[in-house]
Order: structure tokens, then C-alpha cells, then sequence
């Protein structure tokens, strides 16, 4: 997802910690979850650092929501 001109300001970066990640699969649940969510402009997931890296203004609740529906517990770290 793009982000606008006038969304930069409101661009954060936040990090998430993510034990139950563990392959490609995980991966992929996660990452396709979270390009639905209004707000993000781009997720990462780092299988071996078990963590989630989320780019954009979306609410906090709303990725945790989304990383929980795919299967996953999370935590801001």
C-alpha cells in the first residue's frame, strides 16, 4: 500500500514481538492479515527475531487484532 503525500506525518513505525512465529507459513498469515488493515502501509515479519515490524498510522488494536486472527499472539515491544 502506498502511503499519501499528506499520510507522512503520520507514519510510525512500531515492532512487535511475536513468539509463536516460526516459518515462511507464519510468515505469510501474518503479512496478509495486516495488508488489510487500514493504516498499514507495510508490514515484515522476521521469522528468526520472531518479531513484526509495522510501517504506517494504523491503531495499535486493530494489528494486534489482525496478527491474532492470523493465529498469533502479540505483544509491542
Amino acid at each position: 500500500m502506498n502511503v499519501g503525500k499528506d499520510d507522512h506525518m503520520d507514519v510510525r513505525v512500531r515492532t512487535y514481538s511475536v513468539p509463536g512465529v516460526s516459518c515462511g507459513h507464519c510468515k505469510q498469515a501474518i503479512e496478509t492479515e495486516l495488508a488489510g488493515v487500514t493504516g498499514v502501509a507495510s508490514a515484515e515479519v522476521n521469522v528468526d527475531a520472531k518479531t513484526v515490524t509495522v510501517h504506517g498510522n494504523a491503531d495499535n488494536t486493530a494489528i494486534v487484532a489482525a496478527i491474532d486472527e492470523a493465529g498469533y499472539d502479540a505483544t509491542v515491544i
